[in-house]
């Protein structure tokens, strides 16, 4: 068994020398493994996976599901003997955050984010003590992309946002208008959005996208570059800053208008929106269920479909493809897998309206976190078996396909049930869905 010293060695050995990581000049315990040494969820899944290949430390299991794994001595610490810990009563609770026995029919619910658009627009109905939660409903599907190369894109050329934009408009009553003008420059999209700033009235609010990767004062999980993301801007009594809202990261502060500027002017985003939530009505419950009837694909789970026919690609070396490239062909993976914590804003929308029993409901709510913990398996199984190329590791990948896909029909069998009967208790006329385009 390795000290602990040996242990850090080994992990300063990986960054310096099989990852050619290039930011090491803060590198000790204390070091933050975000913010100090710029290491995203994906780069940490290759820091287990070159300290197992090259140094035996297998991966610990908790590893995948750990979120407190912040500094160098956190990740010494997974890979040393914990002595038992004393038993300690389990919150009956625990995932709502509610502060009571009513978990998710009390007040402190947890508000999830897990999609800037949807974030950005739902900020203010949150704000105003309207229920967000339905607008979620597009979040578990919602559309990705697989490149020509048979590579997972979050976001792509032919993504856009009209879907989420026209069901907003349809269920809450908001029009929300698109600003950005790809016909015209980045500096005539500039001018135009920086006059929707400086008019901007109290419930108003004026969405842009930007590189977030242009950024670095700002802490992300998903280092990503590029990495397209949605907030929100409000000018200030300083001409030289603005006023930053981003929701779907829960921060918030004033930033140099320069800096902001900067990461908008990228190559690699553009586009924005304006709204006011003062127009928002509360949803007919006919609106509800046509949306959610557009949302559930009750039949198939598009991001386990998408990624089993990516590696099926690299294994048969379809397009000239190698098993060496599948690790970048599933690198954002961990920014589709957050989405699927949207199934608990739908499972807490119906659980709510129908007054189910709240402990019943918390178990829905580790079968979603089991969900999303499968999906980061299967990236670590992905990782192995294309930095290897052992074609022996496939049916680890392929068993942990299977495992997902198990898990999310099951979730989705659900919801539909207690959709059914919310609709049902609610609905009075039958309902017309949008024609679907989310995926």
């Amino acid at each position: 068994m390795m000290t602990r010293d040996e242990i850090l060695t080994a992990i300063e050995t990986v960054l310096s020398q099989h990852m050619a990581h290039p930011h090491m000049e803060g590198f000790g315990l204390q070091a933050h493994l975000n913010e100090d040494l710029y290491l995203d969820s994906v780069l940490m899944l290759q820091v287990f996976l070159n300290l197992e290949l090259e140094f035996g430390l297998a991966m610990p299991e908790e590893a995948i599901a750990k979120q407190d794994v912040e500094t160098v001595d956190d990740l010494v610490g997974l890979y040393q003997p914990k002595p038992a810990a004393p038993a300690l009563p389990i919150p009956s609770f625990p995932l709502t955050g509610g502060a009571t026995d009513e978990g998710v029919h009390g007040e402190a619910y947890y508000d999830i984010k897990v999609h800037c658009f949807v974030s950005c627009v739902s900020h203010g109905l949150k704000k105003r003590g309207f229920d967000q939660r339905p607008l979620y409903f597009g979040v578990w599907d919602a559309k990705f992309a697989a490149s020509d190369s048979h590579q997972l894109r979050y976001h792509a050329d032919g993504i856009t946002q009209e879907f989420f934009r026209s069901w907003f408009e349809r269920l809450y009553g908001v029009t929300v208008r698109e600003w950005y003008d790809p016909a015209l420059s980045k500096a005539e999209n500039l001018a135009v959005m920086t006059d929707l700033v400086r008019a901007r009235g109290e419930t108003g609010s004026v969405m842009v996208m930007l590189d977030m990767f242009h950024m670095p004062e700002r802490e992300n999980k998903f280092n990503q570059d590029p990495f397209p993301h949605y907030l929100m801007l409000e000018e200030t009594d300083d001409p030289g800053t603005w006023f930053v809202d981003d929701p779907d990261f829960r921060w918030e502060g004033t930033m140099e208008r320069d800096k902001v500027i900067h990461a908008i002017m990228q190559p690699t985003v553009g586009g924005g929106y304006v709204f006011d939530t003062a127009q928002a009505r509360v949803p007919a419950p006919e609106d509800i269920a046509a949306f959610f009837d557009s949302c559930l694909i009750a039949d198939r789970n598009p991001i386990v479909d998408a990624v089993r026919a990516i590696v099926t690609s690299h294994l048969d070396g379809s397009d000239g493809l190698a098993l060496s490239d599948l690790m970048l062909a599933v690198r954002e993976l961990p920014v589709l897998t957050i989405r699927k914590y949207a199934y608990e804003h739908g499972f807490a929308f119906f659980w709510r309206a129908l007054k189910l029993p709240a402990g019943e409901f918390e178990g829905w709510c580790e079968e979603i976190e089991a969900l999303v913990q499968s999906l980061k398996s299967l990236h670590y199984a992905c990782m192995k078996l294309g930095q290897t190329g052992d074609r022996q590791q496939a049916r680890s990948v392929f068993d942990a396909l299977d495992e997902a896909d198990r898990i999310e029909f099951r979730l989705k069998a659900k919801l539909g049930e207690i959709f059914g009967a919310w609709r049902d208790r609610h609905c009075a006329e039958p309902v017309v869905p949008m024609r679907r385009i989310a995926v």
